[in-house]
């Protein structure tokens, strides 16, 4: 792409812009496009196929310049990936506000929007892509772990030791799952059409092994299910070809999923196409290219729905697989259930979800303070201990280094405020920038992930996440950002980043109480307005006001 170039964000204490609140912005645009962590970066793909954290070269300089020169009053306003104006805020205000590939409604589908993206009007931002605090597989690895956890404590007596579990994609997101499963104490047989990705992840160490052919793997999978053996084993195949085969040959598996790039069909390699033909094809052919992978999609839906029937656990990862497959003419396909109904709404409804952040000096050993510091906090949760102490061992860092465990309401806030202590102390070298995925419990609206299943009804109810947004840029979020799309593709959810940075000051401290505090206190509140207990529960006793409650009370 015209204008590429290999970018790395600076490391250490010393700034290259003018203040902390600029600065880390500025390293965290440039981490998501360092060849360490980006899928694409050449082409500012970060991850999931199409994902970009600058709609062009051009658009990523004039960031870049203008974050190095943003005053502390100032406000960068960013449109799907391009620099558009620079206002007169406050000190309170995020330093940059962003909004990636919002259409209006009835004009938010994949034709429109790859007609307005090639007129280099919009792009795709993904979730954490175009929000410039993806992580690299890092990032979704404990997410990951924790719906693994959930399915061992819902059918496996709380391990998954003596299962097998087969799921599709080892590429951005996807690379995540082996390492989750084996965390778990399970083994998994993960299968990609691309044996670049396997690779990568084998060498990052997600991936114990590759095997040479199916048979191969599937011996070795076995194996370690029988001997109650931790252990991945990845081949290279086409799932939708792959799956039906292990059906056929009647393998005992006992969970199945998928986390391909399903989401977008060009980002789904059909049956029968080749590796290396792949990009010219959908780019040339889009519709005929979709058509073909809707079909290929759906085999491989079929033999998910079948491996249920035999027994199996079976859910969609969030990747909208399910409803390719019914677009294909599959009338199964909605049979089984998502991951989020199925395992994390009871974590969503306590205000727990993704809590991550980045060493913005660049050295591991912050992270490992902050490691320390976050098991002080929580000396009784005992999967936080197991992830933690995983996360050492196996968790290569990409780019900048970089955490990410689950947290409620009460302890998000309890962990920033720590950080920023220890930045301020000097035991920490540098800021910290701290985050979340989109996909938490109140940031977002997707009927086929998130808000799957409500149990008012709400599914599709987009307010609750531009709701988020507007509440954390109230709160001092350092950056604040809107999206259209996420992993389930365009048309099928909204959702509200947030970034702050702990700088070590007062004034940071001050946010960071706010922003933490107020970020998952939208979840909850959202969860109370649709019905569920537990979420009335939590805010009762996080001291959460509901008006509507309070004035149910005064009048019955």
């Amino acid at each position: 792409m015209e204008g590429a170039r290999q970018v790395r964000s600076p490391r250490g204490s010393t700034l290259t812009a003018r203040s902390w609140s600029t600065e880390a912005p500025l390293r965290m645009l440039q981490n998501n496009l360092d060849p360490e962590v980006a899928e694409r970066p050449d082409d500012l793909v970060v991850y999931g196929g199409t994902g970009r954290a600058a709609r062009d070269w051009r658009s990523f300089d004039a960031m870049v310049r203008t974050l190095t020169t943003l005053g502390p009053e100032e406000t960068m306003i960013v449109q799907s990936g391009r620099p558009v104006g620079v206002l007169q805020t406050h000190e309170w205000a995020p330093r940059v506000l962003i909004a990636n590939s919002n259409l209006v409604a009835d004009w938010a589908t994949w034709p429109e929007f790859r007609r307005l993206e090639r007129l280099g009007l919009t792009m795709y931002g993904q979730m954490t892509a175009g929000s410039w605090i993806y992580i690299g597989t890092q990032g979704i690895v404990q997410g990951t772990y924790e719906t693994f956890a959930a399915v061992a404590e819902k059918r496996f007596g709380g391990t998954l030791a003596g299962t097998l579990t087969l799921t599709g994609g080892c590429g951005g997101m996807g690379g995540a799952q082996p390492l989750a499963v084996t965390l778990n104490g399970g083994a998994c047989l993960i299968v990609d059409v691309d044996p670049s990705r396997l690779q990568r992840r084998a060498h990052h160490r997600y991936l114990d092994e590759i095997a040479d052919d199916l048979d191969s793997a599937v011996d070795v999978a076995l194996r370690a299910k029988q001997d109650h053996r931790a252990w991945s084993v990845g081949v290279v195949g086409n799932a939708a070809s792959i799956f039906p085969e292990l059906v056929r040959r009647g393998v005992e598996i006992d969970i199945v999923t998928d986390q391909t790039s399903a989401h977008d069909p060009l980002s789904y390699l059909p049956e029968d196409v080749g590796l290396d033909d792949w990009h010219d094809y959908a780019e040339t052919k889009p519709e005929e290219f979709t058509e073909r992978a809707r079909a290929s999609m759906a085999k491989q839906v079929r033999a998910m729905v079948e491996f249920g029937d035999h027994g199996a656990e079976v859910f969609d990862y969030g990747n909208s697989i399910r409803d390719e497959a019914r677009k294909a003419g599959y009338d199964r396909a909605f049979d089984f259930p998502g991951f989020v109904p199925a395992y994390i709404r009871p974590l969503f409804c306590e205000g727990r979800g993704p809590f991550r952040w980045v060493a913005l000096s660049g050295d591991p050993a912050d992270i490992a303070v902050t490691d320390r510091a976050v098991l002080d906090l929580f000396p009784d949760n005992r999967r936080l201990h197991t992830w933690i102490t995983g996360a050492q061992r196996r968790i290569a860092f990409q780019g900048l280094p970089a955490r990410i465990c689950w947290l409620g309401q009460g302890e998000r806030d309890k962990a920033g405020l720590a950080f920023n202590d220890l930045v301020a102390s000097g035991k920490i070298t540098a800021p910290i920038v701290i985050g979340r995925d989109h996909l938490d419990t109140g940031s977002v609206a997707s009927p086929y992930r998130e808000t799957e299943g409500m149990i008012d009804g709400s599914d599709a109810i987009a307010d609750w996440p531009l709701l988020n947004a507007l509440v954390n840029t109230a709160s001092g979020a350092t950056w604040v950002s809107i999206h259209h799309g996420g992993g389930v593709g365009i048309g099928r959810s909204q959702h509200a980043g947030q970034v702050t940075v702990a700088d070590g000051t007062p004034l940071a401290a001050q946010k960071l109480a706010r922003v933490l505090t107020n970020d998952p206190a939208m979840g909850i509140i959202r969860h109370v307005d649709a019905g569920y207990d537990l979420a009335e529960d939590t805010a009762a006793a996080q001291d959460i006001r509901i008006p509507m409650q309070e004035g149910w009370a005064a009048t019955r």
